[in-house]
C-alpha cells in the first residue's frame, strides 16, 4: 500500500461530517485516573480533532501525533497552553511516559496489524487510564469496492496494484471486543452507521478525494494525465453508486467504535 500525502484543505472540507464520530466516540470515555490528564492523540491530522480534547479537559497536556508533516504545519495552528503537536507514526511510536488517555479518530485502517500495538499502548496508561478508537467500517461500500475493482482493472493494474487496502485493513466489532478483554480491559464496543447528506457536485467524490483515495492520487501524482483519466472513471462510477437525491447525496459511511479501560 502506498503512503498517502496528505492534503489538509481537502480533508477539511467535510470537517462536520468528519468529527462527529470524534464526539460520539469522546461521549463514552469516562473519568481519567488524574485531574489533571496527559493525553496522546495518534494521527492528529489537521488538528482540529485534537483541539475537541483540550476543550473536554481543560488544564490537560495533550499531545497529538502524526507522520504527515502536511497536516502537522496545519495542526500548528491549534497550538496553545497544554497542547501541542509532534511527528510521529503509530506503527512505531514507543510512549515515552505514562498517560491517561490515548485516543485515535479514523486513523488505525492505515495501520496493518494495529491490533498487535494494543499491549504497548495499554502498558503506557495509568491504571484506570483508557484507549478509545474509531475507524471507518466500510471497505464493502460501494465508494470501496468501486475503487479497488478500477484499480484492479487491465488499464491501472500495472500501476497500482497493491495500492489501496483491503475490507481486512480493520478488525469486526467483536474481533476488537475480544483482544482488548483479552488484553484485561473492561471495554466498550459499538457500531454505527451515518448517514450523511452530502451537497455539492459529486459530494461523494470530493469527500473520498481527502481520504480514501489518497493512495491513488499519491501513486499517479507524476502522472497528471492517468490522475486525472483515473478520477474521471471512478466519479461515473460514483453517480451511479450515489444519485443524488432532492436534497443532497446520502453517503451511508459504518464506523467502529472502541473504548478500553484498564484495571485500577
Amino acid at each position: 500500500m502506498t503512503s498517502p500525502v496528505w492534503d489538509p484543505q481537502q480533508y477539511l472540507r467535510h470537517a462536520d461530517h468528519r468529527t462527529r464520530p470524534f464526539h460520539d466516540l469522546l461521549a463514552r470515555v469516562g473519568p481519567l485516573p488524574h485531574p489533571v490528564p496527559r493525553i496522546a492523540d495518534l494521527g492528529c491530522g489537521a488538528g482540529n480533532a485534537t483541539a475537541l480534547l483540550a476543550a473536554r479537559w481543560p488544564g490537560a497536556r495533550v499531545t497529538g501525533y502524526d507522520n504527515s508533516p502536511r497536516m502537522l504545519e496545519r495542526a500548528r495552528a491549534h497550538a496553545g497552553p497544554g497542547l501541542d503537536f509532534a511527528e510521529a507514526d503509530a506503527a512505531t511510536w514507543t510512549p515515552g511516559e505514562t498517560y491517561d488517555l490515548i485516543v485515535s479518530n479514523a486513523l488505525l485502517q492505515w495501520v496493518p496489524d494495529h491490533t498487535a500495538l494494543f499491549p504497548r499502548w495499554l502498558d503506557a496508561l495509568a491504571p484506570g487510564g483508557t484507549l478509545a478508537f474509531q475507524v471507518p467500517g466500510n471497505f464493502d461500500a460501494p465508494s470501496h469496492t468501486l475503487m479497488r475493482e478500477l484499480a484492479a482493472s487491465p488499464r491501472w493494474r500495472d500501476r497500482l496494484g497493491g495500492v489501496l487496502r483491503h475490507g481486512d485493513a480493520v478488525d469486526t466489532p467483536a474481533e476488537y471486543l475480544a483482544h482488548l478483554t483479552g488484553l484485561g480491559c473492561e471495554a466498550d464496543v459499538w457500531e454505527t452507521t451515518y448517514l450523511h447528506l452530502l451537497t455539492g457536485e459529486d459530494p461523494v467524490l470530493d469527500w473520498v478525494k481527502g481520504t480514501g483515495l489518497r493512495p491513488v492520487l499519491t501513486a499517479l501524482a507524476d502522472d497528471p494525465e492517468a490522475r486525472d483519466a483515473f478520477v474521471a472513471a471512478y466519479r461515473d462510477l460514483l453517480r451511479t453508486a450515489y444519485p443524488p437525491g432532492p436534497h443532497g447525496t446520502v453517503l451511508p459511511f459504518r464506523r467502529v467504535f472502541a473504548v478500553a479501560r484498564t484495571p485500577e
